[in-house]
Formats: structure tokens, C-alpha cells, sequence
């Protein structure tokens, strides 16, 4: 089960985050201090938490402006719905639905929590389920024919109530609106089987018609219920980490435990919380743990005390022992920090981690290959960092060590910025098994290849709230640094690093051409030179600029300009004529051959991005693109979809579909002009 998109209300600082898609694996969420980003991911962790978590608390995370509506009694907690998901199902989820009833196989899965810590759930893409209006008069018609059917009550006899006055206590509680459900139905549906059923008339075609109808109407209501509850189990745990928390190397029991007896503090503080998730990990209170690292050893002739202490001592080990295994393991899985040359690090930096208790103290150290125990605060940050994850998470996880959603705050905040470009790994490492949501303000942690993985959250007006935008848009410029500070690191290390240079207008065109040379390359339809290094120039007006800057670095360098207005007056501009000569101004034109005057990049896709925005993005453009075939498409997205409509979020939407396509999935026109572009592109820079 992945988590396809969500939303929160009415929490702290946020009063209405709007629904934002999240990636199958990995999203990325930036903006600048204060915006909301840890408000986020502390919202969605009460989808489904482990049981160290604080429940929502009223008095701390209703918006304080507005708390006065709680305590008059304007609002109740109970209908404030503070976090929803919808959830896609995978094949597993799938098989185990369709073994309930194939009628909600295409089913997605709904699930919020209130501010008063109930959670709901439904189904989502289901066929539409009977309301009791709606059967209300086959079920009364029924019922008359099967009164009509019953023998005359003998005088005297004690009154038995009719059908109909059965059925009628059974409805009357129920509005016409209510739903079917299992309850409703498993009523109706004894109804049937032990009062109206036996008087039909089985020589009545009618009734033995009517009664077939009502059990199938009232059927999906029976098994919703069910497959709700075999979904809620199956529903992905949610564990929130903080780069703040961490597992103390060096825990002194005694003192832990005394302050937990005298309530000092308890499973719910922030500060202890790495160590308390330690102790669960290894199912021991503190003061267990304390208690036989101070018990002496039993006289030696009471053998019975003896081996009751043995065995205490023995299973302390054990666990300890498969804890740390557990731990070294998961973390193997995902820490490669790479050697010099960016390749992994050699055998010579293996590793152990241990997990010990000496008297008083639970120690966690580092084995390394020669045997040399140190503590694990003598270990990198980044090490440590994982450590304490992954003892949080295991802690939290319920035995499940896979598929779980991971909020991750700030990880690798004290990181140096190389190095974070190699955490980067171990993230998308850790996003292999588990779907993964982070936080960061940092460049290095979003690649040149995931700008379609973020997510902005921004705080333009407190009265307004935290929002989060799934396009790559903003009110506040400083909510996009991270990106482009992200976008001027790789280019300026990328930017002299290819003898072969191709200059894009903007981003959209990067992601358009890289997504479809991917496609192409697969299938053996065409193969862009990987040696050909895309760049997008931030605008028709740079294209000059970096053509200009490249050449005189006696590098390669090609242009692709759209065939527009702003497209031909930059293909015109002496400066570009002459540093690339007409040969390498590639113009969209050249590998279209539709009615479209003014080509553009998106035009080339035309067919195919008109299925993608109403599929995926609820933009239907099919009647007004065919009645307008020699009008750009971009013009016709804009006049239909209106002030919503973003270049950015059909660009983004098409590098998802191409995930899950291939190149013949794509119009003949399409990959016969892409097939041609990519082919004048390599003979451009030859």
C-alpha cells in the first residue's frame, strides 16, 4: 500500500495545506524556515503511529488564534478531520481485496484521523454502494407479496408480527440517505432469508426476480465493511524522525530509571525519546536492565536462585546480541560511504555494531576490522544519525521492516555538503523498501534528476497558513533556494564537463526531451548520445549567453528553440547565428509535421500530453485540441484550464507517465518526430 496524496487542517500552523501528490518512493519537501515542514510531517505521522507517539493534543495543535472555537463549543473535535491520505493499493493489497469480492478490485484506500484521535476510513473507486431509499420499495413489495402468502392467524393465537411490520421496525430508523452497509446489511439480509423469503412464491417469476435483486443490491454493502477492516491492518506504519533525535552512546540506567519512577519524565520526552525507543527495541524497562546490572550473584548452594539469575543474564545477551546484528545489518544495507574515487568504501572499513550492558550503563559502540571498540559518538554524524534511525524505526516499525512511510526532518543537517550529495544515496537506498517523505534546506540533497520529487511548503500569510504546492512555484522566492541553488551547483559542475553541449530554453524542455530519449532508448526507437549534456538556460533570452560561454571553451554546442515568436527572434540573433553556425540552431519545426504554425516542444507530444493532463491531472483539453489542431497546445491548456493551469505540472505529470509507458505507447507522429529531433541532435554535435 503507497500513500498517493494527502492533506491536514486546522494543525498549529497550518489551516489548510491543500491536497499534495506524493512520489511511490521518495518526495522532497522544501521552503524556508518557519514555513511548516516539521508541522507537516508531524501531522501526517498521526495517520498510523507507533506507540511511543503522542495522540493529538487539542490544547497544543489546535491554531492557537483559533482555539477559542474549540473551547466555546463552536466546533468539537470530533469533526475536525486534522490529517487525511488516500492510498493507491499494490498487487498484494490487490489479491487479498479480490479474495473478499472482485467487485472492489480497482479500489483506493481513504483514511484521516480528527483532532479527538478517532480515525476513519473508506473506500474510494468503489461501484456505488445502495442507499436504504433505494431499495426501500422493492423491499416493501416484497413484503406485501409475503404477507399475502402467510396463512390466517387462528383465533386466538398469540399476533406474530407480518413481514411488512417487521421490516418497517428494521427501516425506521434509518433516513432514505443512510448507506448500506454491512450492518444494514447483514439486517436486511436476515430479514430476507428467515421472514420474507419463505412465503414466496417460487411459481412467481417476479418476486423470485425481486428477491435475487435485493440480495445482489445489498451484497457490496456486506463486504465493504470487510474489506475496510482487512485494509485498515494493512495500512503502512508512519515514523516520523527528527536529525535532533538521537540514542545517547553511554546511558546511565540507574538515573533513567529513577527519573521515570518519579515521573520526571516518560516515553513521550522529546529528549529521552532515541532512548526510549532503545529499551523497547530490546523489550526491557530501565529499571530491569538496572536491576540485574547491580543484582549479586545468588549464594552458591541455592542452585535454583542461580539458574533463574543465569538465565536472566543469559537472555539479556541474546537479545542484545540479535539487536545488534539486526542493526549492523540495516545498516550495511543502506551506509556506503564512497572512497576517494566516489566507488565504495573497501572491506577495510567493516564494521559491528554493539549493543552492550556493563553494570549500570547500556552502551552502544562500533566494532571495527580489527577489533577496536569506540563509542558511537566517536563515529561520523551521519553514522550516528543512522544508528539512531534505525533503532527508532525498529522500535516503531511493529516487527515490519519493510514498507513503512518514513518522515524524515532535516537529515544530514550538520553533514559537509559533498558528503551530503553521498547521503543522498543512502536515502534513495532506504526509499528502495520504504516510501520515504524528507525535509531539507539543503541543495545537495536534491539531485539535478529529482526536481519532480519536491514539494514546496511556504507560509506567505500566517492568516493564511502553511501550504504545500506540488508544482515548482512559490509567493516567496526564498522557498525555491534549495532548488536553485541546487540547479547552479550542478551546472556549474557540469556545465565545462561535456565536450557536447545541448542549450535549452528552460526546464520543462530539459524534463520533456530527457524523459523521451529515455523512452525512445529503450525501445531501440532512437538513441540520444548520452554524451550530450542537457541544459537548460532559464529562458529564450540566456540561450546567447551559454552558447556563448560554452564555444569560447572551444566545447560543442547546440541549441533547440521552440518555433515561436520568442523562438525565432533568438534564432535570428547575429551574436547566436554566428558562434553556432544555422546547423546547430535546431528548431522544434524541423521534426513536426502537423498544422501547428508556431511548434513547440510540448507539441511534439501534443496527443499524448492531452491523455496525460485529463488522466492524471483532471484537465480535459480532447474536443477543444481537435476542433483547434493548428493552435499550440500550450495555448489551449492555458484557455481552458484557466489561471490553474501550470506548464510545471503537465511537464512533471508527463515524467510519471513515462515511468510506467513505454515508447509505443506514444502516438506514431510522436515518436516519429522525437526519433528525427534526437537524430538531427547527434549529428549536430558530432
Amino acid at each position: 500500500m503507497r500513500l498517493s496524496r494527502a492533506r491536514v487542517q486546522k494543525y498549529r500552523s497550518i489551516r489548510d495545506s491543500g491536497w499534495f501528490e506524493v512520489e511511490p518512493a521518495k518526495t522532497i519537501l522544501v521552503g524556508p524556515n518557519e514555513a511548516g515542514k516539521t508541522v507537516l510531517l508531524k501531522a501526517l505521522e498521526q495517520i498510523h503511529h507507533g506507540t511511543l507517539v503522542k495522540p493529538f493534543e487539542p490544547l497544543r495543535d489546535y491554531p492557537r488564534s483559533e482555539y477559542h472555537e474549540l473551547q466555546s463549543g463552536r466546533v468539537e473535535a470530533k469533526d475536525i478531520q486534522v490529517v487525511e491520505a488516500e492510498f493507491d493499493l499494490d498487487e498484494a493489497d490487490r489479491s487479498v481485496v479480490r479474495a473478499i469480492s472482485p467487485t472492489f478490485d480497482q479500489c483506493r484506500y481513504w483514511r484521516s484521523t480528527s483532532l479527538d484521535n478517532k480515525t476513519h476510513h473508506a473506500l474510494l473507486n468503489t461501484p456505488a454502494l445502495p442507499t436504504v431509499g433505494s431499495q426501500k420499495d422493492s423491499l416493501r413489495r416484497l413484503a406485501t407479496h409475503a404477507d399475502g402468502r402467510l396463512p390466517a392467524r387462528e383465533e386466538g393465537a398469540a399476533a406474530v408480527p407480518t413481514p411488512s411490520e417487521q421490516l418497517n421496525s428494521i427501516l425506521q430508523p434509518w433516513a432514505d440517505s443512510r448507506v448500506i452497509g454491512n450492518a444494514e446489511a447483514a439486517a436486511i439480509s436476515t430479514w430476507l432469508d428467515t421472514v420474507a423469503a419463505p412465503p414466496v412464491d417460487e411459481a412467481s417469476e417476479t418476486e423470485t426476480e425481486r428477491l435475487k435483486a435485493l440480495r445482489d443490491a445489498i451484497a457490496p454493502g456486506a463486504t465493504r465493511d470487510v474489506v475496510l477492516a482487512e485494509l485498515s491492518k494493512r495500512v503502512p506504519i508512519f515514523i516520523y524522525f527528527s536529525t535532533y533525535t538521537r540514542v545517547t552512546p553511554m546511558l546511565h540506567l540507574g538515573h533513567l530509571a529513577d527519573a521515570i519512577d518519579a515521573g520526571a519524565i516518560d516515553e513521550g520526552d522529546a529528549y529521552n525519546f532515541g532512548n526510549f525507543c532503545l529499551l523497547k527495541l530490546l523489550n526491557f524497562s530501565a529499571r530491569k536492565l538496572s536491576d540485574l546490572g547491580k543484582s549479586p550473584e545468588p549464594a552458591a548452594g541455592d542452585r535454583q536462585a542461580f539458574e533463574r539469575y543465569r538465565a536472566q543474564l543469559d537472555e539479556r545477551d541474546t537479545i542484545l546480541n540479535a539487536a545488534s546484528l539486526r542493526l549492523t545489518q540495516q545498516i550495511k544495507e543502506v551506509w556506503q560511504p564512497a572512497g576517494d574515487g566516489g566507488e565504495p568504501a573497501s572491506s577495510g572499513d567493516d564494521y559491528t555494531i554493539r549493543i552492550r550492558a556493563d553494570q549500570q550503563y547500556l552502551k552502544v559502540v562500533v566494532e571495527d576490522s580489527l577489533g577496536v571498540e569506540v563509542e558511537l559518538d566517536q563515529r561520523s554524524e551521519g553514522f550516528q544519525w543512522l544508528v539512531s534511525f534505525f533503532i527508532v524505526f525498529f522500535a516503531q516499525a511493529h516487527g515490519r521492516d519493510r514498507d513503512a512511510i518514513l518522515l524524515l526532518d532535516e537529515p544530514g543537517l550538520s553533514l559537509h555538503g559533498l558528503k551530503q550529495r553521498e547521503f543522498r544515496l543512502t536515502l534513495s537506498r532506504l526509499a528502495e523498501s520504504n516510501q520515504l517523505l524528507f525535509t531539507t534546506h539543503s541543495p545537495f540533497l536534491v539531485g539535478p534528476d529529482e526536481l519532480d520529487l519536491v514539494r514546496v511548503v511556504e507560509m506567505a500569510d500566517r492568516r493564511v497558513g502553511s501550504k504545500v504546492h506540488t508544482e515548482v512555484m512559490a509567493d516567496d522566492p526564498a522557498s525555491l533556494l534549495p532548488l536553485q541553488e541546487a540547479l547552479g551547483y550542478d551546472l556549474a559542475q557540469s556545465l565545462f564537463a561535456q565536450q557536447r553541449n545541448l542549450v535549452l530554453e528552460g526546464l520543462t524542455d530539459f524534463w520533456y526531451v530527457e524523459a523521451t530519449a529515455d523512452l525512445l532508448r529503450e525501445s531501440g526507437k532512437a538513441d540520444l548520445n548520452e554524451q550530450v549534456a542537457l541544459i537548460p538556460a532559464g529562458g529564450t533570452g540566456k540561450i546567447v549567453y551559454f552558447a556563448t560561454i560554452l564555444y569560447a571553451h572551444h566545447l560543442k554546442v547546440a541549441a533547440l528553440l521552440d518555433s515561436d515568436a520568442a523562438g525565432e527572434q533568438a534564432a535570428k540573433q547575429e551574436t547566436l547565428v554566428h558562434t553556432l553556425g544555422n546547423k546547430r540552431i535546431l528548431r522544434t519545426r524541423d521534426s513536426y509535421t502537423g498544422p501547428v504554425g508556431n511548434v513547440e516542444v510540448e507539441d511534439l507530444l501534443r496527443e499524448t500530453l492531452v491523455s496525460v493532463a485529463k488522466e492524471t491531472l483532471g484537465w480535459d483539453v480532447t474536443a477543444q485540441a481537435a476542433l483547434q489542431a493548428s493552435r499550440p497546445i500550450i495555448d489551449v491548456f492555458a484557455e481552458v484550464v484557466g489561471a490553474s493551469f501550470s506548464k510545471y505540472r503537465l511537464a512533471k505529470s508527463y515524467v510519471r507517465w513515462t515511468r510506467d509507458h513505454t515508447s509505443s505507447d506514444l502516438a506514431a507522429f510522436e515518436r516519429s518526430a522525437w526519433s528525427d529531433l534526437i537524430e538531427k541532435i547527434n549529428t549536430a554535435l558530432k
